[in-house]
């Protein structure tokens, strides 16, 4: 019958929990309430509640356009349609000052929880219990909208896996394997707990300064209404709006990898706070991104670091398999007023892992007695694209409105041309042309390394899971 969709809530939750590439699951949304939650619908919801919407340029340069270089207003869902329409009103309203032909906007992070919390009923309109996560809901999950060109710069997020509904309109993801990672250059800077941006502007690499991204092998998807995408962790991923008004919802799920994960960003947190704080204001470096409130002080952030350990060996002495089932989320010790928009939980108490064992009954759970993965046309695969064709030509699976995606092939990062542009701020990466030598090297004499160049490698990914692992067992011990 057309009620029934193509994997139990079992079953949806194996693959989820299983698979690690990114996949697409299709009809089954098909009678979520959400499916109706485009943007006009949710502006009369909302009845003149005002959002925040970030602002960037559809200039398209080598530099990501991080959070920290965009604007941001605060308007009306009703407001931004009519920005986005190209209405006169527009012309004194909130956006007056952002040309639609040269700007996006977005209202991305935002807590449906939050921004609906005086309509706790329409979290029901969200059902994630259908794919295996019982009590999830739309309280658990974040809302999206965007105007055609709005993006999130290329990052990886350090807790869990990612479930996204899209709702209105079409988003085209491009997503890197966790392998990937030296390739797209890691940085925290701008820092904000649980997101490791890469320095590469995926959707024009400047070859020049980041060669090694000619390694990296993209696989990319246009995520249509009525479609969910799977990102697995650890998977990098840009994502832009392609169509007028875009809608999404997401909820991520954690891991108990993320036990471990915690001690990482606590860790992270400590040195990037501890060497940025102690730079000179003067300097104008906005390294902390606006999504964390303020930079933590070393006592609060060591208190933190304990805390993340102390909830680590707490559910070690449980008897939980690290990576085999989603952690569960106690309440958070954490004194600091900060709050991370993708922030999971720091405590995990024994008991909480015991029933989270019993529920989920993946004890034996290995990836190699899995069932084979079902791929067919209600669960696409997001395939790396072909080294062929251009980098932006076309996504690995596109929607036509009907049961089935359709798979085309794109372009590998390291065939495309690249055009350079001059450097801008002294916290560009890269190194300025009267620093260079014949030859193109640095000149050795005058190469002058920044906090962010010692941060980079401080704080490189590869090295806090070393330092975190030497740490582990120092307290073990």
């Amino acid at each position: 019958g057309e009620d029934v969709k193509p994997f139990t809530p079992e079953k949806a939750k194996e693959i989820v929990m299983s698979l690690q590439q990114p996949a697409v699951f299709c009809n089954m949304v098909g009678d979520w309430p959400a499916l109706h939650w485009n943007a006009k619908y949710l502006s009369a919801v909302l009845d003149g509640k005002t959002i925040q919407f970030r602002l960037g340029l559809k200039t398209v340069g080598l530099v990501p356009q991080f959070e920290t270089k965009c604007s941001y207003v605060e308007a009306t869902l009703e407001e931004f349609l009519a920005w986005s329409c190209g209405q006169p009103s527009c012309l004194s309203g909130p956006f007056a000052c952002y040309e639609y032909s040269k700007y996006w906007a977005y209202a991305d992070y935002k807590y449906i929880a939050r921004i609906f919390q005086d309509k706790p009923e329409i979290f029901q309109d969200i059902r994630w219990s259908e794919f295996g996560f019982p009590g999830r809901s739309g309280k658990e999950s974040t809302l999206w909208i965007g105007s055609e060109g709005a993006n999130t710069p290329c990052h990886l997020d350090s807790y869990g896996c990612n479930l996204v509904l899209q709702v209105q309109g079409r988003k085209r993801w491009h997503l890197f394997p966790p392998g990937d990672t030296s390739f797209l250059y890691p940085t925290r800077i701008p820092y904000e707990e649980s997101s490791i941006f890469s320095k590469v502007n995926v959707a024009n690499p400047d070859l020049k300064h980041f060669p090694e991204f000619r390694n990296a092998t993209a696989h990319v998807v246009t995520l249509g209404p009525g479609q969910v995408l799977l990102v697995p962790r650890h998977w990098w991923h840009y994502v832009e709006s392609i169509d007028p008004v875009t809608v999404s919802i997401n909820s991520w799920i954690e891991l108990d990898a993320d036990h471990e994960a915690r001690v990482e960003e606590a860790i992270t947190r400590m040195l990037v706070c501890a060497i940025k704080s102690a730079e000179n204001p003067s300097d104008g470096d906005l390294w902390l991104n606006p999504t964390e409130v303020e930079a933590t002080s070393h006592e609060v952030n060591l208190q933190y670091l304990n805390e993340a350990v102390s909830a680590y060996f707490r559910c070690q002495k449980a008897g939980v398999p690290k990576q085999a089932r989603p952690s569960s989320a106690a309440a958070e010790q954490r004194t600091s007023a900060s709050r991370k928009r993708k922030k999971k939980e720091v405590g995990c108490e024994p008991e909480d892992c015991r029933s989270l064992t019993q529920e989920l009954g993946f004890s034996t759970f290995k990836a190699e007695k899995l069932q084979k993965i079902p791929f067919g046309p209600h669960l696409i695969q997001v395939l790396p694209q072909s080294q062929e064709t251009s980098l932006m030509g076309a996504a690995a699976v596109e929607s036509d409105g009907g049961d089935h995606l359709h798979e085309n092939e794109g372009g590998r990062f390291g065939k495309l041309p690249c055009t350079r542009k001059k450097l801008v701020t002294s916290n560009d990466y890269g190194t300025p042309a009267h620093q260079m030598d014949a030859d193109g090297s640095p000149n050795a004499s005058q190469t002058a390394l920044s906090t962010n160049d010692l941060l980079d490698c401080l704080v490189n990914p590869c090295v806090i899971s070393l330092v975190a692992r030497l740490l582990l067992e120092r307290t073990r011990v």
